[in-house]
């Protein structure tokens, strides 16, 4: 069954890297779902599969990978499109803010131009027009001067100011969903705080998108997400309502996660995270896990508690005072 306002539904999602003779698989039977306003958190270590799966979303993943499953979005099948197709979604519809903008804007072009591209290619506007509108964008993000920030070139801007020009651009052109990828990676804790009232901005918007905020800095997704989803090791292995997971999470890693903060106990989480290349047999968190057993050896299934989903065993023969936890066949 679809949630109510699903506007993206992954299923099945898997892909791997062909490096040589070598196959790596990055991510592994991912389901995910992203509803409509919403803000879905994608957390984990560095390593895990995180950012492979929004380059996938948008299909802007190298020519050696191999990729199985769904990306519905509006009834179709995104693996399915080809690349016309999958170019006037992109930009448009599906946005996706990179997580290094010194690599990412033209060093060559103004911030202005740069935001308002999206506009003249997808919506033909002119070019004046497409400036006047960079200008209202950056504005409406809290950057001041919005008029002089646009004439600038990027290598004039600050840390910060790039990675809100880069959400400019990524909200240009209204898109229904919009990826951000690792947004306060080499932010000091006052651009942080800066970044961090834009995307509120974004999310406060009349027809906001939804947004899949990747990140692994867990304080900062705890300002903004509705929704958090846990990656480990290319898998999915809990999503839970956002205040659910900062208060009592469910899964052996994501309270390691939380005690492993600076604002909270700063106990790092034993042991390393795996090599993705050759994930442990079984669950694949077992090796550095606390409450570790036997059954563990075995993959775990996905199991759901109260709307929320975990991928533990430890749940497995939990009941509470309603339909208890359920298998999810997925």
């Amino acid at each position: 069954m679809h949630a109510i306002g699903t506007i993206l539904r992954i299923k099945g999602l898997s892909v791997s890297f062909l490096v040589g003779r070598k196959r790596i698989d990055v991510l592994d039977n991912v389901n995910l779902e992203l509803r409509k306003g919403e803000v879905l958190s994608l957390v984990g270590e560095s390593g895990s599969g995180k950012s492979v799966l929004g380059i996938s979303i948008i299909r802007l993943i190298p020519s050696n990978t191999s990729i199985s499953g769904e990306i519905i979005y509006k009834g179709k099948n995104l693996l399915d499109l080809d690349k016309d197709s999958m170019r006037k979604i992109r930009g448009r519809e599906i946005a996706w803010v990179p997580q290094n903008p010194d690599t990412m804007l033209n060093p060559t072009i103004r911030i202005g131009d740069q935001i308002g591209e999206v506009l003249v290619e997808h919506y033909g506007f002119t070019r004046k027009e497409a400036w006047e509108t960079a200008i209202r964008i950056l504005e409406d993000l809290g950057v001041n001067p919005p008029d002089e920030r646009a004439k600038n070139y990027p290598h004039q801007l600050s840390g910060g100011m790039k990675q809100r020009a880069l959400l400019a651009m990524g909200i240009a052109g209204k898109p229904n969903v919009l990826i951000v990828d690792e947004p306060t990676k080499g932010l000091d804790p006052i651009m942080k705080e800066i970044l961090l009232e834009s995307l509120k901005r974004i999310k406060n918007m009349k027809d906001s998108p939804a947004i899949l905020l990747i990140t692994h800095d867990l304080e900062f997704a705890e300002k903004l997400a509705d929704t958090v989803a846990v990656m480990y090791c290319g898998q999915i292995i809990e999503v839970t309502k956002a205040r659910r997971f900062f208060n009592s999470p469910l899964h052996p890693y994501s309270k390691l996660l939380l005690r492993a903060l600076p604002s909270r106990e700063l106990i790092p989480i034993p042991g390393k995270h795996p090599n993705i290349a050759k994930p442990p047999s079984g669950c694949r968190f077992r090796e550095r896990c606390p409450y570790s057993k036997e059954k563990c050896m075995n993959e775990p299934l996905m199991f759901t508690l109260d709307g929320n989903k975990v991928k533990c065993w430890l749940y497995e023969h939990i009941r509470n005072s309603s339909d208890g936890i359920i298998k999810d066949n997925e």
